[in-house]
């Protein structure tokens, strides 16, 4: 689990296999990105920001190996509507980033 400063300095020390932690409270302020690859998200939030905050924790610059995110999930319970929301935003968040570029480019070649 990280909990304590410490808990962040082993785990980017390579003392951790694999860290357990909610997106709401590793979503700012932590660079895990030097110590393992594998988070257990459990407990997941329904705001997208923290959620691909979190991820963006092990994501990041200076990462060496392939990130693998695991999700406890109940089967039938809450946690699949959360998942799918997560999802959909996502996805319309992408969309709309697309579509922006888009717009700017025709601005930008006078069109």
């Amino acid at each position: 689990e990280l909990k304590t400063p410490q808990d962040q300095l082993d785990w980017n020390a390579g003392k951790v296999d694999i860290l357990l932690a909610h997106p709401a409270s590793a979503a700012y302020g932590l660079n895990l990105q030097d110590g393992g690859n594998h988070v257990v998200w459990y407990g997941l939030t329904w705001s997208l920001e923290l959620y691909e905050q979190a991820n963006g924790r092990l994501h990041r610059q200076g990462q060496k190996q392939k990130v693998i995110l695991h999700h406890l999930v109940v089967q039938g319970g809450a946690d699949e509507d959360v998942m799918t929301a997560l999802e959909s935003k996502a996805t319309t968040q992408n969309k709309l980033l697309e579509a922006l570029k888009v717009r700017a480019e025709k601005i930008k070649s006078g069109g």
